[in-house]
């Protein structure tokens, strides 16, 4: 029988095949092997020597001696330089040992002294360069394979699929991207892998997964591997405060990964595997924020967990929308991009798949959603790319679909594996985790300004905290942002209910009514007027008083809307109007009366009329809504009861109001 080399790598990545680690995404390469009988009359050299060391070389490799195997197939060389086969089984020897390089070198030399030795080597040489990168090599060796007319239809077509990747990846090669990775530095890396995980919105606090040795043996031999979170704070610009463990009850003696901070800073998600209460391989669970302290965490339960992998969790600004990775079935691949939302009762919906636009019949890991809900980055080898994994984001549509993902493009993407990205809320600054630049230790995280194109849209945020007007005493409230052209809930958030802190996020160029609102307590509004500014707006710092609900209190309706001069309500109300609903319909014996206000321009008769039929609009829509007549009333005061001067533009219009004070309880 003729001799073929063993190819370890046996049509490696039918290639790209990966086992990854359930938590941080870390990846090795699998490899397949296959074994054929060896026949010295078949050999291309004529060497007697030559041809017994090979055969004994090859007798110690198939015991897996692989020292004595390589001393003996280099003497084989050494008898005959020109001996194909031993250079076959020699990088069937490195390949094995996975030295790349060692292989591609070795298989290289076999089928140029012997080109048509075995005609699949060369689709295993292709595959080797791919995934090194050498994009124009692995082509010639696709296309060599192809020649040969011969081997099974699926492994033609990933030949064939490879030369378009090989042609990709030379075409974004020539079209790089700006790309100027910086490493974080000491206080955040270590000569242990560091995994990116998120970012709080205002940018001060980092959050990242660090794998560790914990001194204990493994069947294997080696060292027992520990995934933690750690957090860091920043103190200027660009330096960081040395990365502290963030401890329990959050991090265990088990692996924890893939941690998530919800954009207000008070929910935390994340992935852990193997546990007694877990449904899968790997769980997600999550945790809230108590004052300095987390929760004990809870598995979100076999509504968003499944009996397979679920992971790498991402919660969005709205407040309510999970978006994670899994292998449940069901889905377009081995591992897809699902979503679940958070309902009002603490329940979560089933999960749906994020569909054809985002997932491939392969791999979708790492979904990072910006703080701007409507920019995903995620890591695929389905879409395309330059080999492994690639980094890519899509962007919603106004349907709520998702659109053709984007490749990040070269050198953020190359024939490696990238696997984790997140975008700070500004939407100018990106982070990886790569082993590719020479940092501190294996994976390090790295910072880098993320181009234009592939920028989200920047957001801004309100800060501050949430007091008993009265007492003083900090409160926990919950906060609606709606978005007022669409009339919608774009974000939700809670302060905190030790401290009453909160941080809500404003993706910018909309315009939006901010309600708080407690139990007991008047309802708070805003509205924040973003329409047409597309960079980062100034955050706004602000503390927020609740008025207990008493007779004689008054509460500024600040999204209520009408035309100039006109009475009737314009649909941006709505919202707004929904509160005061809900305020009545809880409180059934609160009477209210609801007056209007104007500026000082126009006649002080026209004025009272229009301030009197925009308050009666108000309680004309509640009565509409089942409030009974009789627990409210209506007045206009005209420009009697100014709140603020009239001589600038802003002045007159917190001056155009529409109030309520509660006179009956």
């Amino acid at each position: 029988m003729k001799y073929t080399p063993k190819v370890i790598l046996v049509f490696f990545l039918s290639l790209f095949s990966f086992a990854q680690s359930p938590v941080t995404g870390h990846w090795s390469l699998a490899m397949g092997q296959r074994s054929e009988a060896q026949n010295q009359n078949n050999l291309s050299t004529t060497s007697r020597k030559a041809q017994k060391l090979f055969l004994q070389a090859n007798e110690r490799y198939q015991l897996r001696e692989y020292k004595q195997a390589l001393e003996l197939v280099n003497k084989a060389i050494e008898e005959d330089g020109n001996f194909a086969e031993a250079y076959g089984l020699k990088g069937d020897m490195a390949a094995e040992q996975r030295d790349i390089e060692g292989a591609i070198a070795n298989y290289d030399k076999a089928v140029t002294l012997l080109p048509d030795m075995d005609y699949s080597l060369y689709v295993v040489l292709g595959n080797l360069k791919l995934i090194t990168g050498r994009y124009a090599e692995a082509k010639r060796d696709y296309e060599k394979y192809l020649s040969y007319n011969k081997g099974p239809t699926n492994r033609r077509w990933q030949t064939e699929e490879n030369i378009l990747r090989c042609d990709y990846g030379l075409q974004m090669m020539t079209h790089p991207v700006a790309f100027e990775p910086k490493n974080l530095g000491d206080s955040i890396n270590t000569i242990h892998d560091e995994y990116i995980n998120a970012l709080s919105s205002d940018k001060q606090t980092l959050f990242f997964t660090r794998r560790l040795p914990t001194g204990m043996i493994v069947p294997n031999g080696s060292d027992a591997i520990e995934e933690d979170f750690y957090r860091s704070f920043l103190i200027e610009d660009t330096t960081w405060l040395k990365a502290q463990n963030l401890g329990p009850p959050i991090n265990t003696r088990g692996n924890e990964g893939a941690i998530s901070i919800s954009p207000d800073g008070q929910l935390l998600f994340f992935a852990a595997c193997q546990r007694p209460d877990g449904f899968g391989s790997c769980d997600i669970y999550w945790s809230w924020k108590m004052g300095d302290r987390w929760s004990i965490p809870r598995n979100l339960g076999p509504t968003v967990n499944s009996e397979t992998w679920d992971s790498q969790p991402s919660f969005s600004s709205d407040g309510r929308t999970l978006y994670f990775a899994s292998k449940r079935g069901g889905g377009k691949g081995s591992s897809d991009i699902w979503k679940s939302e958070l309902l009002p009762n603490g329940d979560w919906t089933h999960p749906v798949n994020l569909g054809d636009s985002v997932n491939t019949p392969k791999e979708e890991q790492n979904p990072f959603i910006h703080s701007d809900d409507q920019t995903l980055y995620f890591a695929s080898n389905g879409h395309q790319g330059m080999g492994g994994l690639d980094l890519f984001y899509t962007r919603k549509e106004l349907d709520g679909s998702w659109g053709k993902p984007v490749n990040l493009g070269f050198p953020i993407n190359t024939y490696a594996d990238e696997i984790t990205l997140i975008v700070n809320s500004s939407g100018n600054v990106a982070y990886i985790s790569s082993d590719k630049f020479g940092g501190k230790g294996r994976q390090d995280i790295y910072s880098f300004p993320l181009y234009e194109e592939a920028r989200p849209n920047p957001v801004t945020y309100m800060k501050g905290i949430v007091y008993d007007k009265e007492t003083g005493n900090r409160l926990q409230a919950h906060f609606e942002l709606s978005d007022l052209l669409r009339n919608q809930i774009a974000v939700q958030a809670t302060s905190d209910p030790i401290d009453g802190s909160f941080l809500v996020c404003l993706p910018t160029d909309r315009n939006y009514a901010l309600n708080v609102s407690r139990e007991g307590y008047l309802f708070y509004s805003d509205n924040f007027s973003l329409s047409g500014i597309r960079e980062q707006a100034k955050p706004f710092l602000k503390n927020i008083p609740l008025q207990p609900i008493k007779v004689g209190e008054t509460v500024v309706l600040r999204n209520i809307f009408f035309d100039t001069d006109k009475f009737e309500l314009k649909p941006e109300s709505f919202s707004e109007l929904e509160k005061l609903l809900g305020l009545l319909r809880n409180n059934p014996s609160l009477k209210i009366e609801i007056s209007g206000h104007t500026d000082i321009r126009g006649s002080e008769e026209h004025n009272l009329e229009l301030s009197k039929n925009r308050a009666k609009a108000v309680v004309d829509y509640l009565v509409g809504h089942g409030i009974v007549q009789n627990r409210m009333t209506y007045a206009g005061f005209g420009f009697s009861k100014p709140i603020d001067t009239n001589d600038t533009d802003q002045g007159r219009a917190n001056n155009r109001r529409t109030e309520f004070r509660i006179v009956g309880k």
